[in-house]
């Protein structure tokens, strides 16, 4: 049975989710099979609909932050994708087993995290980049609940191999600031690499 943080930072999430996807339909799935129980306790993937087809498809972690949080202070993770996709909610298992195994994995800003295969399709992105969700802005990054609990909901970007070798030699402000002059869509499989 899940713990009452766990169900109480689950409907915190639900209801934040609500209020940014205003209309939009919200379920609850499961991660995908694997050790993830073991580390991460009644760990679920909630999926966010798109408002009208061809939009954006969101999915986000719940779970992590009841796993690995202290004092009140932890995250979940989101990523955007241009469909429907088991390939998605297995991104977000595999991410969430890392994140919160010990804590020299805690994945925060600017992290990237190898994929192991093409993010969809035969996509030339193959890592993430933890990202601040600039989509959706601070007021979808950080909420609190209880007064005291928060939790910071953090991006999984997709990028390519030279993206995120350009990130490690010249620092996230240099490879966001390529992203920004080259109007990137995010959610484009097939987009180019901006090095």
């Amino acid at each position: 049975m899940p713990s009452a943080s766990l169900l109480a930072a689950r409907a915190a999430l639900h209801a934040h989710l609500q209020r940014h996807f205003p209309e939009q339909v919200i379920d609850e799935l499961p991660g995908v099979d694997g050790p993830i129980a073991e580390r991460v306790p009644g760990f679920r993937v909630l999926r966010v609909h798109p408002r009208e087809p061809g939009g954006w498809w969101v999915y986000v972690t719940s779970g992590c932050w009841a796993a690995t949080q202290e004092g009140g202070h932890g995250a979940e993770f989101f990523l955007a994708a241009p469909r429907d996709d088991w390939l998605n909610r297995e991104s977000l298992t595999v991410n969430a087993y890392y994140h919160c195994g010990p804590d020299h994995q805690r994945l925060d800003v600017g992290h990237t995290v190898p994929i192991g295969r093409p993010w969809l399709d035969d996509s030339a992105c193959d890592h993430y980049l933890i990202s601040l969700p600039y989509p959706y802005g601070p007021d979808f990054e950080v909420w609190t609940w209880d007064e005291t609990d928060h939790v910071r909901l953090l991006w999984l970007l997709p990028i390519t191999k030279a993206e995120k070798d350009h990130r490690h030699e010249h620092g996230l402000e240099a490879l966001e600031s390529l992203f920004d002059e080259r109007e990137i869509d995010p959610v484009d499989p097939y987009r180019s690499s901006v090095v």
